[in-house]
């Protein structure tokens, strides 16, 4: 099938703070929506231009048929930053957005002056890799539904009240199609850069500065031996889940600043 949108799809977007301020781009992840950042937005607002999407196939923007994947979303997210005329961005990326702003970097780096990627969906490897094709059959039959029930345990055991419940929300309101392409986008497609010897490839194309910061503490090693970027650098925030973003709001505000100045 053709593209319908062969300059990228015309992502819903919000964006707040003074036109002309260092821009940051802040990019959810697979089966979410830019309603996750909204904290996190109004916090960064009296600094920066934040611009906050919601990614093809996701939330409030169009639901292609086709190639809803990490490499259409970075391509729509660099015609985006075209648009806003917002100059080279910070490009804040959790989970598959992770995925997507190192992909931005890589495929545009002229509209991205760094990259902040939160627990992102690359490096996967060992018994991650073996149950891929069973987990990729499983959101093919059941979508939003099998998805769902991996959202559910990704957080950690004091994660605030009600978080579980909106992201199992948003992930069953994302159409069963566009979970399963993503997930295939992220890890089996050709090309695609989840797998860890895909992902160190694709990393070492990276020309721009990284922060990037893991729950695990062995991804984090991992991912320190991959750079070749001068700037970069590699934290690990223990005793966090999966959406370390939001379970620390105020920790992830003080963290984005402090990058998006000196980083």
């Amino acid at each position: 099938m053709n593209e319908p949108y062969p300059h990228g799809i015309p992502l819903f977007h919000t964006a707040l703070g003074p036109t002309g301020a260092p821009a940051l781009l802040l990019v959810h992840g697979w089966g979410g929506d830019g309603r996750e950042w909204s904290p996190h937005a109004e916090a960064l607002a009296g600094r920066f231009r934040v611009v906050v999407p919601d990614l093809r196939g996701h939330g409030r923007s169009p639901v292609p048929d086709e190639g809803n994947t990490p490499v259409a979303m970075a391509d729509d997210l660099a015609a985006l930053v075209e648009e806003l005329g917002t100059g080279p961005v910070t490009a804040v990326g959790h989970s598959m957005g992770g995925q997507v702003v190192n992909l931005l970097a890589v495929r545009h780096p002229g509209r991205v002056r760094s990259v902040v990627a939160l627990d992102p969906a690359h490096g996967a490897h060992g018994a991650e890799v073996d149950g891929i094709p069973d987990r990729l059959a499983a959101y093919r039959e059941r979508g939003a539904r099998e998805a769902a029930e991996f959202v559910a345990g990704a957080f950690a055991p004091d994660a605030p009240a009600g978080l579980r419940t909106a992201h199992v929300r948003t992930m069953l309101g994302t159409p069963d199609h566009v979970v399963a392409q993503a997930y295939a986008g992220m890890y089996t497609d050709p090309g695609a850069v989840g797998v860890r010897p895909h992902s160190e490839a694709y990393l070492r194309l990276r020309t721009r500065p990284a922060l990037t910061v893991w729950t695990s503490a062995e991804a984090a090693a991992w991912e320190r031996g991959t750079l070749h970027v001068p700037g970069s650098r590699v934290e690990h925030w223990r005793d966090s889940g999966h959406y370390l973003h939001e379970e620390h709001v105020d920790r992830t505000v003080r963290t984005l600043a402090g990058w998006a100045v000196d980083g």
